[in-house]
Parts: C-alpha cells; sequence; structure tokens
C-alpha cells in the first residue's frame, strides 16, 4: 500500500467522473416530464376517438423540438442540448424502456448480381444460390461460400470470373482477363467490405434523421450484420420501413391500360391460367375487344386540368364473367366505378394478394403475352378512391424497359436535396433537385412522355410505385421535379429524409426483429429495481452481522462499486437490458468474494494468535493470489460471452467484466486503504460478531473420505438428466434456437393457453398448432410460431401478425381493429406488449456461437490453470468439474420442463446463465487448488488426501458465504423478476448450488 496517495487520487476522480454521469439524468428527466404533461393538455383539449395517438404523437414532437435546445450549463465543461445530455447518459433496453431492435444482415448475393452485370451465366448463378442455402447454416461469411460454390463446378464447364465481373465499369479498372480466380475472389471480399461498411454508415445517417433517442447501431464484420437497437421507438412499422428500404429510386416509363401491345391481355392471362388449372389444353387465345372512351378532367371552375379519364367498354360479352385464377384476386381498372384510376393502373389488389398476383403474371405461358421489355411493379400505398378515401387495395402498374437493360433510365444517385411540406395545391408532396446530368436526363424523358401524348413516367423507390405523373404540362427542364403520392406529413417527411441521405449501396434483409411494449418496460424497470434493492440491502445486513465492523468497510466498497459500475456504464454508451441488471446483482455477490477471501484469511492469522495488524497484513498479502485466479477466470468467461454473444448477451458481459474490475479496486485497495486508517489510530476493528466468531473455525471433515457419496448423488442426477436430455428429449427451445415469431399478447378477458393452441393450430390461420406459454401477468400469454419464417417477403412478418390477429379475434371475439392490435401497448381488449422474429439463418448462428462460446470458455480456463499452476491435472480437474457442472444444469432444465410454474426455455439468457455458471464454479475451484498448491509448500510430510482435506476445509467458510451472499441477491430477482429472467435466475441458483 505505498501508493495510497495514487489510490486517493483515482478515487476522487472516479467518484467525481461518476456523479457528473449520473448528474447528466436530471435535466433530461424534467424535459421528458414537461413533454408527458404537454402531451396530456393536448390530448385534454381533442374531441376526436384516436386520444392514445394523438397523446403519443404530442409527447414525441415536444421532445423533437427540444432536441437541439440547451437545458445544462456547466462552468468549465460547456452547455448541454437534451440531445446531447441524452447521449451521454446511460441507456436503457428494449426490455427496460421498450423500443424495437433488428439484425440485419447485408445482402451479398443481391451486391454480386449487380456487380456481374446481372449475369446470365448458369454456373455463376448456380454458385450465388448455393452460397446463399449454405449462408443459413454457415458461420462463414457470404463470399468465403460463394468460393467454395465456384470451386467445385469443374473447370471445363465454367468461365472464369474475371470474364464474368469484367463488365462492371468499378471492377474493370481493378481486374484484367489475366487473373485467377482466388486473385478476383480476393478483390470482391475487399469489395463486399467497402459496401458493408458504407451501408452500415448509411444507415446511422438515417437512424439519425428517424430521431430515435440513444440508438445503438453496431457491426459484426465477420458475419456482414448489422445490429440496431432503437429504446423508446413507439412505431415499429415505420421504424422498419426506415431499415429495410435501400432507398433505390428510379424514374421508368410506363405502359398504358389502352396501348395496342397490351389491351385486353389481362382477361386473356386469365383465360390461359383456368386453363392450366384445368389441365385443359390452353389454345391461344384471341384478344377481346373495348371501346375506350376518354374524359377530360375538369378543375373545381370547369377547365381542362390537362389530365384525362378513361372507360374501356367491351364489344360484345363481358369479359370478366366466368373469372379465372388470376382476377380472383386482382380487379381490373375498368376506369368506372369506386377504383376508377388513371389509365397507367391495370387493376387492384389486397395487400396478402400481391405476391401470388405477380406470381401468376410471370409464368411464362403468361408473361410471353406482353411486351418483352416490360415489368410489373405494385404501388407502395393504398389506392385512394375518387372521394380521396385510402382503400386497401393496391395499384399494379406496367413500366417500360430500356431494351437489354435492367437499369432504370434514371436513378436516384443524381439527386442532390429532398424537401417535403403541402404543395399549391394542398397535397402533401416531395420535392427534388437534381445534378446537372439527372436535369438532362430527366427533360429527355419528360419530353419524350409530353410528345407521345402527356405519357406517365412511374416514380418508383425499392421497386414499388409511389407516384406516376402525366407529363401534360410540357418538358421540365431545371431537374427540380415534384412528387405527390398518397403521403401522410409523416411518411413525405421520411421518404424526404431517406431520399437525401442516400441509397443503400446493397439492401438489408432483417434476419431478427423484436419490439417490446414500453408497459412491458415499466414492469421490468420496477421488478428489478426492487429486486435490487432487496438482495443489497440482505447482503449489507448479512455482512456487518457476520463480520462487525469490517463489515461496515465492506458496505462502502459495495456502494462505492454501484456508483463506479452505473458511472463507467453511463460514459461508455451501454445499453443496459434485463440481462445487464442481473450483471449488477451478480457483481454485487461476487464482489462480496474478495472481502470474504481477504476477511477469512485474516480470520484464520487471528485464531493463530497473530496481533491484528499482523493478521490484516498476511491476510490481505495471502488473499492476492486467489482474488486475481478468481477474477480473471470470472472475465475471461464474461469474454467469451462479450465475443460471440448478441445484443443483450454483449451487454450482460460488458457489465460483469466493467463489474469484476471496479469490485477489485474497491474491495482491494479501497478496502485496504480504509481498514489502514481506521487501524492506523490505534482503534481497533472486528472481523467477527459473537455468533459468528466460531462459525466454520477448525472445521475438520474427511472430504476424500467421503467423495463415493458425492459420486453416487453425481451420477444419479447426472443418469436421470442425460436420459430425460437424449431419450425423451425435454427441451424448451426458444425461438432464439429454432427461428420463428415469438408474440406476447395480452387480453383483457379470461382465456386458457390450450384454446389459444387448438384455434391457431386450424388451417385458415397457422396449420399447426404453435407454442402456447402464460406469462408472469394474467391472462397474458407467449406464441410462437413457424408460420412464414421461411419467406423473405418484405410482407411476410405483418402477413403473420395479421394472421396471428384473425385467429384471436375469431377465438376470443374481439373487435380490436388490426391498426390498433399491432401497435405496441394500445388500448383495446386484446393487444401486443412484444414480439420477435428470429430467421433461420440468425438461429443457426446463435446455437453455433453457443457452441463455440461453450468451448472456447473451457479452453481458456484449461488454458489459464495450466499456466498458473504448471501441472495438466489441475486443469483437467477443473474442466471436469465445469463439465460435471453444465451437466447438471443442464439435465435439472430438462427434468423439471413442464412442471415449474415458470418458463425453463434454452436461449441465449440460459447460455449466458450456463457460462455464468461456469465462470462461478471456476472462481470457487481455484480458489481450493489456489489453498492446496500453498499447503503443498507447507505440509510436505502430509498425505495428498490430508492436504486436500485441510485446503477444503480451510477454504470452506469462503464457499458458503459467498454463495449464499450471491444467492441472496439472486433469489430476489428470481421472486421479483418478470419472465423473461425468471429462468436465467433460476439456472445460476442451480449452478451455485
Amino acid at each position: 500500500m505505498q501508493g495510497k496517495g495514487l489510490i486517493k487520487f483515482f478515487l476522487v476522480l472516479m467518484l467525481l467522473f461518476s456523479m457528473l454521469q449520473l448528474f447528466y439524468m436530471f435535466p433530461t428527466r424534467k424535459v421528458e416530464k414537461d413533454a408527458v404533461d404537454h402531451a396530456e393538455q393536448v390530448a385534454a383539449a381533442y374531441n376526436g376517438d384516436d386520444v392514445y395517438r394523438v397523446k403519443k404523437e404530442a409527447r414525441l414532437n415536444y421532445l423533437d423540438s427540444m432536441s437541439g435546445e440547451e437545458i445544462l450549463s456547466l462552468p468549465l465543461i460547456g452547455s448541454f442540448t437534451y440531445e446531447n445530455l441524452k447521449s451521454k447518459q446511460l441507456a436503457l433496453g428494449l426490455d427496460l424502456k421498450g423500443g424495437m431492435s433488428s439484425v440485419l444482415q447485408v445482402d451479398l448475393k443481391d451486391f454480386l448480381t449487380r456487380l456481374s452485370r446481372y449475369s446470365k451465366d448458369p454456373h455463376f448463378n448456380a454458385a450465388l444460390n448455393s452460397a446463399e442455402e449454405e449462408l443459413k447454416n454457415s458461420q462463414d461469411n457470404y463470399i468465403t461460400l460463394f468460393r467454395n460454390a465456384y470451386e467445385k463446378i469443374d473447370a471445363a464447364d465454367k468461365k472464369k470470373l474475371a470474364a464474368i465481373f469484367k463488365r462492371d465499369a468499378s471492377m474493370s479498372e481493378v481486374i484484367n482477363m489475366d487473373m485467377s480466380d482466388v486473385e478476383v475472389i480476393r478483390i470482391l471480399r475487399e469489395k463486399a467490405t467497402e459496401t458493408v461498411n458504407l451501408t452500415y454508415g448509411r444507415l446511422k445517417q438515417r437512424i439519425d434523421k428517424l430521431g430515435a433517442i440513444q440508438p445503438n447501431v453496431s457491426l459484426d464484420k465477420n458475419r456482414d450484420l448489422i445490429v440496431v437497437e432503437m429504446p423508446g421507438v413507439e412505431n415499429p412499422e415505420r421504424a422498419r420501413n426506415f431499415l429495410s428500404s435501400s432507398a433505390a429510386l428510379e424514374f421508368w416509363n410506363t405502359y398504358r391500360n389502352g396501348d395496342p401491345e397490351v389491351v385486353g391481355k389481362l382477361l386473356q392471362a386469365d383465360k390461359i391460367l383456368k386453363g392450366l388449372e384445368s389441365g385443359e389444353e390452353v389454345e391461344e387465345a384471341t384478344a377481346v375487344e373495348f371501346d375506350t372512351i376518354w374524359t377530360q378532367t375538369l378543375d373545381g371552375v370547369g377547365n381542362p386540368t390537362g389530365d384525362s379519364t378513361f372507360t374501356l367498354q367491351p364489344k360484345a360479352q363481358d369479359p370478366f364473367a366466368n373469372q379465372g385464377p388470376l382476377l380472383k384476386m386482382l380487379t381490373p381498372n375498368t376506369g368506372a366505378g369506386d377504383l376508377a384510376s388513371v389509365n397507367t393502373v391495370f387493376g387492384f389488389a389486397d395487400k396478402n394478394k400481391k405476391a401470388a398476383v405477380l406470381k401468376l403474371l410471370n409464368k411464362p405461358e403468361v408473361k410471353s403475352l406482353f411486351p418483352s421489355d416490360s415489368k410489373w411493379l405494385w404501388s407502395k400505398y393504398p389506392f385512394k378512391d375518387i372521394d380521396g378515401d385510402m382503400t386497401k387495395k393496391y395499384e399494379l402498374y406496367l413500366i417500360k424497359k430500356n431494351a437489354g437493360s435492367e437499369k432504370a433510365p434514371l436513378e436516384g444517385d443524381v439527386i442532390t436535396r429532398t424537401s417535403s411540406g403541402p404543395n399549391q395545391m394542398g397535397k402533401i408532396a416531395v420535392n427534388l433537385s437534381m445534378n446537372n446530368t439527372g436535369a438532362q436526363k430527366w427533360f429527355e424523358m419528360t419530353s419524350n412522355a409530353y410528345n407521345n401524348g402527356g405519357r406517365e413516367v412511374a416514380i418508383c423507390i425499392d421497386n414499388e410505385v409511389v407516384s406516376a405523373p402525366g407529363v401534360n404540362n410540357g418538358p421540365i427542364p431545371s431537374g427540380n421535379t415534384e412528387i405527390t403520392g398518397n403521403f401522410t406529413i409523416q411518411e413525405a417527411q421520411d421518404f424526404a429524409n431517406i431520399l437525401e441521405v442516400g441509397k443503400l449501396p446493397a439492401k438489408v434483409n432483417s434476419i431478427q426483429e423484436e419490439t417490446v411494449g414500453p408497459s412491458l418496460g415499466a414492469k421490468n424497470i420496477s421488478s428489478s429495481i426492487k429486486a435490487l434493492i432487496i438482495g443489497f440491502a440482505l447482503v449489507l445486513m448479512f455482512m456487518v452481522f457476520y463480520y462487525g465492523g469490517a463489515g461496515i468497510v465492506s458496505i462502502i466498497a459495495l456502494l462505492l462499486n454501484l456508483v463506479f459500475i452505473f458511472g463507467v456504464l453511463a460514459s461508455q454508451n451501454v445499453v443496459l437490458t434485463l440481462p445487464g441488471i442481473a450483471g449488477i446483482v451478480l457483481t454485487i455477490g461476487m464482489a462480496v468474494d474478495a472481502n470474504v477471501i481477504i476477511y477469512e484469511r485474516i480470520r484464520e492469522e487471528l485464531r493463530s494468535g497473530k496481533t491484528l495488524l499482523a493478521s490484516i497484513s498476511d491476510g490481505f498479502k495471502h488473499s492476492y493470489s486467489a482474488i486475481i485466479d478468481a477474477n480473471v477466470t470470472t472475465i475471461l468467461v464474461a469474454l467469451v460471452l462479450y465475443f460471440f454473444g448478441l445484443g443483450p448477451i454483449k451487454g450482460f458481459a460488458l457489465v460483469l467484466i466493467i463489474g469484476v474490475l471496479t469490485s477489485l479496486f474497491t474491495a482491494v485497495l479501497l478496502g485496504r486503504m480504509m481498514i489502514d486508517w481506521w487501524t492506523g489510530g490505534d482503534r481497533n476493528l472486528s472481523f467477527w460478531t459473537p455468533p459468528s466468531k466460531g462459525v466454520f473455525a477448525n472445521l475438520n471433515i474427511d472430504w476424500m473420505g467421503k467423495r463415493k457419496i458425492a459420486y453416487v448423488l453425481s451420477s444419479v442426477v447426472l443418469v436421470l438428466g442425460l436420459g430425460s436430455m437424449f431419450f425423451f428429449k425435454k427441451f424448451d427451445l426458444g425461438v432464439d434456437f429454432k427461428g420463428g415469431y415469438s408474440y406476447t399478447v395480452a387480453f383483457d378477458n379470461d382465456i386458457d393457453a390450450q384454446t389459444l393452441r387448438d384455434g391457431l393450430g386450424k388451417s385458415d390461420y397457422f396449420g399447426t398448432e404453435p407454442v402456447v406459454k402464460a406469462v408472469d401477468t394474467e391472462n397474458s400469454f407467449n406464441i410462437v410460431t413457424s408460420y412464414l419464417i421461411n419467406d423473405p417477403s418484405k410482407e411476410a412478418a405483418e402477413n403473420a401478425l395479421s394472421t396471428l390477429h384473425e385467429g384471436l379475434s375469431a377465438i376470443t371475439g374481439s373487435n380490436t381493429g388490426f391498426e390498433e392490435f399491432k401497435s405496441i401497448d394500445a388500448p383495446g381488449d386484446m393487444h401486443l406488449t412484444s414480439s420477435s422474429k428470429v430467421g433461420p439463418t440468425i438461429a443457426d448462428d446463435i446455437k453455433t456461437s453457443s457452441l463455440y462460446a461453450g468451448l472456447f470458455a473451457l479452453l481458456l480456463i484449461f488454458l489459464y490453470i495450466f499456466i498458473r499452476f504448471n501441472r495438466w491435472q489441475y486443469s483437467l480437474g477443473a474442466v471436469a468439474a465445469l463439465f460435471h457442472d453444465s451437466l447438471i444444469l443442464l439435465g435439472v432444465f430438462s427434468l423439471f420442463w413442464g412442471i415449474l410454474p415458470f418458463s425453463l426455455e434454452i436461449n441465449q439468457a440460459f447460455i449466458a446463465a450456463l457460462l455464468t455458471v461456469i465462470g462461478y464454479s471456476i472462481n470457487d475451484t481455484v480458489v481450493v487448488f489456489d489453498r492446496i498448491r500453498e499447503y503443498l509448500g507447507i505440509y510436505t510430510q502430509k498425505s495428498t488426501d490430508e492436504i486436500l482435506n485441510l485446503a477444503i476445509n480451510s477454504t470452506f467458510s469462503r464457499t458458503i458465504i459467498t454463495s449464499l451472499t450471491t444467492m441472496v441477491m439472486l433469489i430476489p430477482l428470481f421472486i421479483f423478476g418478470g419472465g423473461s429472467i425468471k429462468g436465467f435466475a433460476f439456472a445460476i441458483l442451480i449452478g451455485i448450488i
């Protein structure tokens, strides 16, 4: 303790730093309270039915208006806006605050397809498809899998990769025809890495535009994954559009419904499809003849606007009678009735029918009816009828491609500036400005359209038509143009923001998604804080009861440890989640361990007759080795968790690492400094109380003699557990490991799980019985299904949720609408409180990562113990004990699955708990090993069994006390924690026992 001055300096510095980080919370809390008060006032003045939406929007708008306002000024430090302060605070994760998270995989198959200029080479495309399939079950990145697939093709049959990619302008600069495939793959990997990094950067910019407070965006470079967490986001659908939209803006020429090349072809297509469906011979269909009647559109004062509408009138029979498969789903645009639309629209269909319609239209027998340069596209937004009311129907367009090219005549890379707002006609519009190249091309396109009868130009984003205005008032020379679609103000603003940031260099696919409602988050915070306070209070009382005055020193050290943990977490912008809180609880329990090791050693020295000061000095000196070994092994396990974990598990590992480091500082350095200061003035310091003085003293148990009892007991539990695991396969695999959609739904009325299973399992809904489990809250159920999880389309998640809503409405008789149902925590007699999606790729990734994490943890521990103790027998003994503890824990979860009244789900949180048990177990084992090594040097005349017994007996008090204090911290978490944390706490409790 020569550096007491340095320790005091660091203590003051860390205290000031931590207190400042925690102080930043107070000004922002005031702004957030003002936002709630403002929302209440707005809602009170509102007379409509949608009070929930109005209140939510008012609160978010208030916070948005305050984001750039200065709310705090500190001398020597500076001034802070609301947004500045929020970024410096400890962020709460989804499970504590509500919000949305998503794991996005960069689509490198699409990237390579575009880089090859859409090569038709069959071997190249076969390798692309093979790599995409392999990606679902592999830890390798896409480029490596593509290389492996291409290498398997016989060299005599395939082109050199240089020949395939040479056509692209960017690739022709870096490759030549003499390059080998290996060299081209290296360049592709470099290009892919650059594209992934650019996509990650663009997404971060977009999320800034979204206005999310304290978002967390991280890039997993090894797997080309982007993890996005947006706590507090209350409109998941809007956030989903922000993330998934590649913002590929394109301008296309169009076909009209009355053009000679296409008129009546939908009816022909339907007739052909009907014949195919019935298995009859399909003859060449003849075109149905129509009269096309054009009508000028007039404005409010009767003047022609330049636009026109049309009506198709069949000359003979009704062409829509006796419909086939296409017209059962697609309503043709005849220019009459409620679904009358401009002549560029060919038909209308419901959202869930769009994919099926395109599938029919792309059948070879049907596709050949339409021009080879045409492509079908749907509208981005539902159609508004003649009264301006939004329908549920989407419009079908036929756009005209350039001959021999998939590239649009004009793309969004020419956009220089965007804005949104009402135009002169009062419509919500998005305004675009183009660079000189774009302006020239736009002038050419609009000139051709104007000279060709005021043709329409389709303005598309991500292959969906936003607007298709007719060029009736002359060409547009300046490059400034206006897009009016069926925008709301928010949609137009989002559209403009996305275009301004620019399109993503590559598409991204959501392979995992989670949404949590704010009320569930508030409940989790409340229960976790309650558990933290109760557990902490119990530990403090025990330390004072057992250690007397020394217990008070440990209390001060623990309190400082908590302050430092939260201060460091806040400064590093760590997102605190439920597993993170569990990490803090566990850290407190394990922080006591250092005190216990030291105090128990001091008690031993006092019992041997040494003076107080000599006992303190020797107690600390002989404890350092055990403390360092115990904490290093815990940090090794936490590092493995951090490296292999995703999202909340990574946060848990980080909290554990920070907690171990701060507890070393507070328990060892500060604890020693406080004890030396107190005893330096000839003041006495007790290390026991009358009831605890003789506890565990002179323990003399023949552990080695009783080992056969332990063998029998362990064998019985292991055999039962392994039998349950391998023969009955009783495991409740969570959605993390098997993939699927997981929904937590709350109901106002009584209902049971079996009714939900039977109802949703019908063919009208999921088709197979979902997993339904009751959760903590009354009439709240978790529903897991694999329905549509393998469907890669953008609509799959929405369709799965819509099917769930349909099924639940039929089962319960609920009249809650779909929009209210899916708006997390919206009012209604049933609603979502959370939802998550785990695709097959991420599920397999999690399983593989979990396996690697366990193996690496064991390997690191084996190597560390071998280095520290210099004998492989120590390493083997420790790893054997870890295997034993892990199998016991897995066996207990399997044996009691379906028996205990809470979830024993095997998920990421369970893997974190299992690795924590491994760390905890090795922590205890290392302390015993350390004492064995010490006694081997002292008692050279004793037998090995005697030394082992002595070592276990002398450390037994530390084993029991540390286990009890950790359990005291975990039991309140187990009792008061939410359903998602109960299994985690239970696993660690079993591990400690």
